[in-house]
């Protein structure tokens, strides 16, 4: 059976996108797998059944050695000789499909070669040490790769303990996830000689798994024609339903889309900027998707216009010719250009009015931006090679050798086998990993030593911590956001700076509340796996600190006059200091006359000054005497972390200074607020004890007390 005859989402008559070879049609893979069993093969001759691959690979890279694939090819087909697929075709085929794929996404010589043999220590007598033997270390380790992978048992879905072991298997080579993805591509193609319920089965785990990891690998291709053939098999009804509002647009006289592009050729042209402009027809559930939101469709919404250019820079030399002489939609604007997607992918995004009011979605990118949007980390060719000027007798070395550099944004697969071995249990790397696979965009956020993180958009504060320091990011307190104070919940956008702001107590801890706020694997299963090892441990931020005095009544000790020597124009006459205020020398102050001969001294900005003075209560003058003892009221603001009341108090005692009393408000957003009431041995030193009080770890803010006027005194 051809892979055309087993893909139910070929349209027949509904013309193939742009992104398809014009050079080349679907090869019939039966035909050459008995070719490659009748026909001559010399020592010296590439053998006719790969002459299609060697053409597709020659297309991206001219000067290919194709040694390596003949010997492969030679080997696999003599390995598999009298195997047969289910649909009947010689074994042979299936590797062959395989590796043509590959070949057609611009895959590199050794993965290439890898991919013919990747079912032979699998399914034959072939063993790794052989392939080593004969092929050398990278192609034996992504075939050992591809054969951990054929192991796993994906069970009736996709199942947290199977992705794992999938992960594992893969290695940190992204060419071995490359090699299964167009695996099961061609198994998708040739489906139909299954069962329907096995059908269904693989298409699941197909849809819950490998598409959005080809999504994340950027591998559109194999990731769009991988979801029209699950959506054929899952959801027949809509796919027939979809497949004829395709052929019934492909048979209309008029196509707005053609008319677009040929409008934006003539600008692009009259503006001298050279330029390919095609038409890219939207794939069946890409086509399902924009019908389920905007209802009826018209023309130009079975597609969109792919416009070509040389440089980057040409990109918005179209842009803007295109702004500037046909009807934009600004709205519909998007630079993944300056801000590349999660996946690699890079392009410009606009669209154009056309004057029956149909909108053109248009697209603009570099030939070099379409290749990577089409094949991903394919297109990357082999990303863990050394450059050309290192490259000796030595450049052949062990896959195991030394550190591989991983090629995915931000180093996705490396992140992800930290993930699995992090994850407390295989349920919560499952979830975390399934939200991670669900974002779709991505935004840059600055540290403030200038350098760069990319986060998930939705992204906070806790999330930027895990992302740059990693657990050490337990000890995290705060963080400033475009210089100003901010909670770790604070949600960041693209382009702001973030400074973080770390503990120095080694015993600094994460908070469940961060859970809340915590939107990427790294942070959630770092936090997850702490909480995990610490659960009796409690909530409050100063658990371990010594307990609070309870807050001081009206007539307490704050209420009693203070030793700081106030004389008042009032012979005879008690002075009492406003606790609102606490006015301390050298503070300006006026006084109030209140009940029981006692003039109680403010300071002169204190609100119960305003509300008396408009109340037409009369001033009594004040002065400061020669004694420098005070008692002061202080108020600290701070991020909650374990110890800081003890270390505050510390702080406080240094500087010679008794606590007359303390009150700590229950925290609010991770901030937490600390009153002191002080006896001052002398009110000189008071600047000093509030920066002894902010050098604290955690404290962001120490003031003198400022209270509303509760009426008159």
């Amino acid at each position: 059976m051809s892979a055309d005859a087993a893909n139910p989402a070929t349209p027949g008559p509904v013309p193939s996108g742009p992104h398809r070879r014009k050079s080349r049609p679907r090869i019939d893979l039966r035909r050459l797998g008995r070719a490659a069993l009748l026909g001559p093969t010399t020592r010296d001759r590439l053998p006719d059944a790969i002459g299609h691959v060697a053409e597709a690979h020659r297309a991206h890279y001219p000067d290919a050695e194709l040694d390596a694939l003949r010997r492969a090819y030679v080997l696999a087909e003599s390995s598999h000789r009298g195997q047969m697929r289910k649909s009947g075709e010689p074994y042979i085929t299936h590797p062959l499909a395989v590796t043509l794929i590959l070949a057609e996404l611009g895959a590199e010589t050794t993965t290439l070669t890898a991919s013919l043999l990747h079912d032979t220590v699998e399914d034959t007598d072939v063993t790794l040490d052989q392939v080593r033997d004969e092929f050398g270390d990278e192609v034996c380790y992504l075939v050992d790769g591809v054969t951990k992978l054929e192991k796993v048992d994906y069970g009736a879905a996709a199942e947290p303990e199977t992705f794992r072991k999938m992960l594992v298997a893969t290695g940190n080579d992204v060419r071995v996830m490359s090699i299964k993805l167009a695996d099961r591509l061609h198994n998708m193609r040739t489906l139909g000689v299954m069962r329907p319920e096995k059908q269904a089965r693989i298409a699941k785990v197909t849809r819950d798994v490998l598409i959005p990891l080809a999504e994340r690998l950027g591998v559109q291709a194999l990731k769009t024609e991988l979801e029209d053939l699950v959506f054929a098999i899952l959801h027949p009804e809509e796919y027939e339903h979809t497949r004829g509002l395709i052929a019934e647009n492909a048979s209309r006289a008029d196509d707005p889309l053609t008319e677009t592009a040929e409008e934006v050729r003539t600008v692009l042209r009259e503006a001298d900027l050279p330029a390919e402009v095609l038409i890219r027809p939207r794939h069946f559930v890409s086509v399902h998707r924009v019908a389920r939101k905007r209802g009826r469709l018209r023309g130009a919404d079975f597609g969109r216009i792919l416009v070509l250019v040389n440089e980057d820079a040409d990109c918005y030399g179209v842009l803007g010719e295109l702004h500037t002489c046909l009807t934009p939609v600004v709205s519909e604007f998007k630079d993944f250009i300056a801000v590349p997607k999660f996946n690699l992918y890079q392009s410009l995004h606009t669209a154009v009015a056309r004057k029956n009011g149909e909108i053109a979605e248009v697209l603009i990118r570099t030939h070099q931006m379409h290749k990577v949007a089409e094949a991903g980390v394919v297109a990357l060719g082999n990303p863990y090679a050394p450059p050309p000027e290192e490259q000796g007798d030595g450049a052949d070395r062990a896959a195991g050798d030394g550190e591989r550099v991983d090629p995915t944004r931000p180093g996705w697969l490396s992140r992800l086998l930290d993930w699995q071995e992090a994850a407390p249990d295989p349920d919560t790397f499952w979830s975390t990993l399934r939200e991670d696979l669900a974002q779709d965009r991505e935004i840059t956020v600055f540290r403030a030593d200038g350098g760069a993180l990319g986060l998930p958009e939705g992204a906070s504060c806790v999330d930027a911590a895990y992302a740059h320091y990693g657990e050490d990011a337990h000890a995290c307190i705060g963080a400033r956001v475009n210089g100003r104070l901010a909670t770790l919940s604070t949600v960041l956008k693209d382009g702001d700076t973030v400074e973080l702001l770390m503990g120095q107590d080694p015993a600094s801890e994460p908070s469940r509340e961060w859970l809340e706020h915590a939107h990427t694997p790294v942070a959630r299963i770092a936090i997850q796996r702490w909480l995990a090892a610490h659960p009796a441990r409690a909530e409050a931020p100063d658990e371990e600190a010594p307990s609070a005095p309870p807050r001081p009544s009206a007539d307490g000790p704050a209420a009693r006059p203070a030793s700081a020597n106030a004389v008042v124009d009032r012979p005879g006459a008690s002075v009492r200091l406003a606790g609102c205020c606490t006015p301390v020398p050298p503070d300006e102050v006026t006084g109030f006359a209140v009940r029981g001969g006692v003039v109680t001294v403010h300071r002169v900005g204190c609100a119960a000054v305003k509300h008396m003075r408009s109340g037409g209560r009369a001033e009594v003058g004040v002065r400061w005497g020669d004694t420098t003892e005070c008692r002061v009221t202080l108020v600290a603001e701070s991020f909650g972390r374990p110890h800081l009341l003890a270390d505050l108090t510390e702080a406080i005692a240094l500087e010679g200074v008794a606590i007359v009393s303390a009150t700590v408000e229950p925290p609010s957003q991770q901030r937490v607020r600390h009153t002191y009431t002080l006896h001052l041995p002398d009110a000189a030193h008071l600047p000093a004890l509030m920066r002894a009080m902010r050098n604290v770890p955690g404290v962001y803010d120490v003031n003198r007390a400022q209270h509303q006027a509760a009426g008159a005194q």
